[in-house]
């Protein structure tokens, strides 16, 4: 009975590490159907869900099959024309770790790129990148951005991307910064715009049921910022965190159970 009675703590333990350690999704943005070579437009305000996480699209039908904010999913593979007509494109050229498609978000107005997620969750990270349209405006400048670093290349030049995480009271639980380019060494060689996907660390967010995002450039006008207000993103990782009821129910099942053999093992 002793055997039976260890066997029964030891397995409250595993059970309830294991509900602690929820398993983690992906949002990948390959669940979603794209043909080669082109990007989700749906000429719509809605939104499109891939893994554990939902993201927002909106449209603004003032100026038809113009303008959208927020977030869509891309395989463009263009990596050399400047400009918006070239907005999908990924700078790498490819989605994160090899695959085809990738999220693209816009930071216009009047809505921002949102991901939310059904219940509470900590987000291990994800893979953040240029697109190609912001990557050549801070490369060689354009009629509206300037060239990153200046003529002299020595213009201390930044463009920071800023994740936030949120919980269900809409409350900030914390932030990551993740520079898109930087030019502010002393040294110039050091300067750099980034053109590969790179992960970025988000479990410090904690649980949380949305992240937000915000861009910020040393390159700003009348308007706000001159430099394109794209990023990429791909690979997200989230794990749902467990109802705290679970827990208590599981270990109290557990509990009761331990309680009968020993009882048995008394009389």
């Amino acid at each position: 009975m002793r055997r039976a009675i260890n066997l029964l703590a030891i397995s409250a333990i595993v059970l309830s590490a294991s509900i602690a350690r929820a398993e983690a999704a992906v949002s990948t943005f390959d669940d979603l159907p794209l043909a080669p070579n082109s990007f989700y437009f749906p000429a719509a305000s809605t939104n499109f869900v891939s893994g554990p996480a939902t993201y927002n699209h909106h449209y603004d039908a003032v100026v038809p099959g113009c303008c959208w904010t927020g977030w869509t999913y891309s395989n463009m593979t263009d990596t050399t024309t400047p400009g918006f007509e070239n907005q999908y494109s990924a700078y790498p050229g490819i989605g994160a770790q090899g695959s085809a498609n990738y999220g693209v978000a816009f930071l216009g107005q009047p809505v921002g790129p949102t991901v939310t997620f059904a219940t509470p969750s900590v987000v291990s990270g994800a893979y953040f990148t240029n697109t190609t349209y912001a990557a050549l405006s801070m490369l060689n400048g354009d009629s509206f951005a300037k060239k990153f670093g200046g003529t002299s290349g020595n213009d201390p030049d930044s463009f920071k991307l800023t994740i936030i995480g949120k919980n269900a009271g809409n409350q900030t639980t914390g932030t990551v910064d993740f520079y898109l380019a930087d030019y502010r060494f002393a040294n110039n060689s050091l300067d750099y715009i980034v053109n590969t996907w790179t992960f970025v660390n988000l479990s410090s967010l904690g649980a949380i049921t949305h992240l937000e995002f915000a861009l910020a450039s040393t390159d700003t006008g009348d308007f706000g910022i001159n430099t394109p207000g794209y990023f990429a993103m791909d690979n997200l990782t989230a794990a749902a965190v467990p109802e705290p009821s679970s827990i208590v129910l599981l270990l109290s099942g557990l509990a009761i159970m331990i309680g009968i053999v020993r009882r048995r093992t008394v009389s």
